[in-house]
C-alpha cells in the first residue's frame, strides 16, 4: 500500500512539473529577432538585388555569353569559361540567367505581388513590383525567347510546378500593357515606402522608371511591330521618362557590400577576362575619352603575377585589345602583330574604376533613354530632332563616368560631341554604335539592342571551332533540367519558336 502511495505520489509530482514548464512554453520559444516573413517591400528589395547578377553564376553568364558576343569582354579560355567566345553551346553556363531569374527574381516578385494585390496601403509596392516584374521578363524573354511568363512562379501559390511557355510576341504585348497601368497607378499621395533600395520611395522616380522601361521595351518592336512599337513610344514620353543622371536606375555598392562582377574578376578571374579588340578600336579610333575610364593595360606583363600596379597604365594610346577567335594557344600567332609580350599584356577592364568593388550597376540610364529617343525622332515618333537627343546621350554617358570616380572634363566631352555630329545618312548606324558603349557592362541589354538593331557593324567571331551556321548567337538555349521536369511545355516551344539551339531568333528579331 505505502509502494502504490508513493507511486501516486511521484506521478502527481510529474505532472505538475510538467504543466509548470509548460506554462509560457510557445512565448519562450519564439525567436522574436529572426522574423519568418518579411514586409513585401524587403523581398522587392531582394528581387531587385538578385536582377543585378549578385550570384556568381549569373556574373559567369555574362561573362561568358554576352559580353564576349557583343564583343566588349571576352576570355582566349576555355572549359567552364567557354561560350561566347567560341561561339559554342556550354549548357553549364547557358541556363545561369534562367536558373536565378526563376528561382530568385521570379520567384521574389510573385510573392510580393500575391502579397500586397488589393491591399490599398502597399499600392505603390505593388505596382513597383509591377514594373521591376516586366524588366525581369524582358530580360529572361530576350535570353531564351518563349518562356514561362503567365504561370511563371505560381508553385507555391497555386501549385503549378509545369508552367507553359508563353509566346514571346505575347509576353511583350503584357509587358507593355504592366508597365503602362503600373507606372500610372503609383500613388504619390501614399506614405513613402522609405526601405525602398532604388529611390527611397520617391514615387515620381518609379514612374520615370516603369515609362523608361516602356520606351525600351516598345524599340524592342521596331522590326516586327512599327505601329505597337511607335504606339507604345509616345504614351512613355507623355508619362514622363528619365530627365537626368540622377534618375539612373542604380544598385550602390560600398567596401562591405561589393559589385558582384567586380569582386568575381578581382577574387578569381583576373587574369582570365580582356577587353576585345572591337571595342578598344572602336573608342581609340574616335579618340574617345571613356577608353581611360573603362581600360587598364599592365604593360610588358608575361604572366599573371607580373600584372601589378607599377606597370598599370590607362593612357588611351597605349590600350591593346585582345582579339576575337583565339584560345589560349592560338593567342600566341597574335602577339608580335600587335606588340604584346603576352596575353596577360592585352587591355582589361579597369577594377579601379568602372569595376571598383565599389562602383555602382546599371539597370536603365539616362543616356540609353536619350538614345533610344534618339532613334525614335530619326523614325519620326516623337517631337525633337534626333541629333539633339543623339548629342545628349553621349553626355549623359560620359557624365555617367563621374559616378566612377573617373569625371570627364567639360572640354573633352565638348571637344567629342564637335567632332562626332550626327549624320542623318548613316544616323541608325551611329545612335546604336554609341548605345553599345553606354550599355558597356549592361551585358544583357548590349546584347538584345545589337541583335535588334544590327549595329554596331561587328564582323563574325572567326574562332574555327564554332557551333554557329550564322554570323551570331542570336539566342541562349533552354536548361537540360527544363527538358527532364517540363518536357511537354519545352517540346511546344521548340515546335513553335524553332530548334532549340543558338542559331534561333527570338520573335522581334527579324
Amino acid at each position: 500500500m505505502k509502494t502504490k502511495l508513493n507511486y501516486t505520489l511521484i506521478l502527481l509530482l510529474s505532472l505538475s512539473l510538467l504543466t509548470g514548464c509548460d506554462k509560457g512554453f510557445d512565448e519562450v520559444n519564439i525567436n522574436k529577432v529572426d522574423p519568418t516573413s518579411l514586409a513585401p517591400s524587403l523581398v522587392l528589395n531582394k528581387a531587385i538585388v538578385s536582377t543585378t547578377y549578385l550570384d556568381g553564376g549569373s556574373t559567369l553568364g555574362m561573362l561568358t555569353y554576352t559580353f564576349p558576343i557583343v564583343q566588349q569582354i571576352i576570355t582566349p579560355y576555355g572549359s567552364s569559361l567557354s561560350g561566347g567566345n567560341y561561339n559554342q553551346n556550354n549548357n553549364g553556363n547557358t541556363p545561369l540567367v534562367w536558373t536565378n531569374f526563376y528561382r530568385n527574381v521570379v520567384k521574389q516578385l510573385i510573392a510580393v505581388l500575391d502579397q500586397t494585390k488589393g491591399d490599398p496601403l502597399q499600392v505603390n509596392t505593388y505596382n513597383a513590383a509591377r514594373i521591376w516584374k516586366a524588366y525581369a521578363f524582358m530580360i529572361l524573354t530576350d535570353t531564351y525567347g518563349d518562356i514561362p511568363y503567365v504561370e511563371a512562379g505560381q508553385g507555391y501559390t497555386t501549385e503549378i510546378i509545369t508552367p507553359k511557355y508563353d509566346p514571346q510576341q505575347d509576353i511583350y504585348k503584357d509587358i507593355l500593357k504592366e508597365l503602362e497601368e503600373a507606372s500610372a497607378a503609383l500613388d504619390p499621395k501614399q506614405p513613402a515606402v522609405v526601405t525602398d533600395i532604388l529611390y527611397g520611395g520617391n514615387v515620381a522616380n518609379w514612374k520615370k522608371l516603369g515609362y523608361s522601361f516602356m520606351l525600351r521595351a516598345a524599340m524592342r518592336l521596331t522590326k516586327v511591330d512599327g505601329t505597337t512599337a511607335q504606339a507604345y513610344v509616345k504614351k512613355a514620353v507623355a508619362g514622363g521618362v528619365f530627365q537626368s543622371n540622377a534618375d539612373n536606375s542604380t544598385i550602390r555598392h560600398t567596401a562591405i557590400y561589393n559589385n558582384y562582377i567586380a569582386n568575381h574578376l578581382a577574387a578569381r578571374e583576373k587574369t582570365n577576362f580582356y577587353l576585345a579588340a572591337p571595342f578598344v578600336n572602336y573608342l581609340k579610333d574616335n579618340n574617345d575619352p571613356r577608353l581611360a575610364v573603362f581600360a587598364v593595360r599592365y604593360v610588358g606583363a608575361k604572366g599573371g603575377p607580373e600584372q601589378v600596379p607599377a606597370r598599370a597604365s590607362s593612357d588611351p594610346a597605349v590600350q591593346i585589345g585582345m582579339p576575337v577567335g583565339y584560345n589560349d594557344v592560338t593567342i600566341t600567332s597574335t602577339f608580335a602583330a600587335n606588340g604584346v609580350a603576352s596575353l596577360w599584356d592585352y587591355s582589361q577592364v579597369n577594377l579601379t574604376t568602372v569595376l571598383a568593388l565599389d562602383a555602382p550597376e546599371f539597370h536603365i540610364t539616362y543616356a540609353q533613354v536619350q538614345l533610344l529617343l534618339a532613334e525614335a525622332a530619326v523614325r519620326g515618333w516623337v517631337a525633337g530632332t534626333a541629333a539633339d537627343y543623339f548629342a545628349k546621350g553621349i553626355r549623359a554617358n560620359m557624365e555617367q563616368m563621374a559616378s566612377y570616380r573617373s569625371p570627364i572634363p567639360e572640354a573633352a566631352i565638348k571637344a567629342y560631341l564637335d567632332a562626332h555630329p550626327l549624320d542623318m545618312g548613316k544616323a541608325l548606324e551611329q545612335i546604336n554604335t554609341q548605345y553599345w558603349v553606354a550599355s558597356f557592362l549592361d551585358g544583357s541589354e548590349a546584347w538584345a539592342n545589337f541583335r535588334r538593331s544590327g549595329f554596331p557593324a561587328l564582323k563574325k567571331n572567326p574562332y574555327p571551332g564554332s557551333e554557329i551556321k550564322g554570323d551570331f548567337i542570336r539566342r541562349l538555349p533552354y536548361p537540360d533540367s527544363e527538358i527532364v521536369v517540363n518536357s511537354a511545355q519545352l517540346n511546344e516551344a521548340v515546335k513553335r519558336q524553332g530548334p532549340n539551339d543558338l542559331d534561333t531568333r527570338v520573335w522581334w528579331d527579324k
